[in-house]
């Protein structure tokens, strides 16, 4: 069971079960525990499939990583370019 006291918030706040609180507590929680690595090549590769640029994708993806919920360090757009090509 995740964090208690969010649950909680949750079902009082939404109206929803406990379990599913519990349930949608879980998801959210597991999304931004993604690392920052494995981020950075999923939404490149997104990025890619939808015709971005390199370049316009490490701005964009160094954007992103700004806003994250669980913040991220900055990384340059050279630091993004060698997560994803190694």
């Amino acid at each position: 069971m995740p964090d208690r006291e969010l649950v909680d918030h949750v079902t009082r706040s939404t109206g929803l079960t406990e379990a599913v609180a519990g349930r949608l507590v879980d998801d959210i929680l597991a999304w931004y525990h993604e690392d920052v690595e494995s981020y950075v090549r999923r939404r490149h590769a997104n990025l890619h499939l939808h015709g971005v640029r390199n370049a316009q994708a490490y701005e964009q993806i160094a954007a992103e990583l700004r806003e994250r919920v669980v913040a991220a360090p900055a990384l340059s757009a050279r630091q993004l370019r060698r997560i994803v090509s190694g």
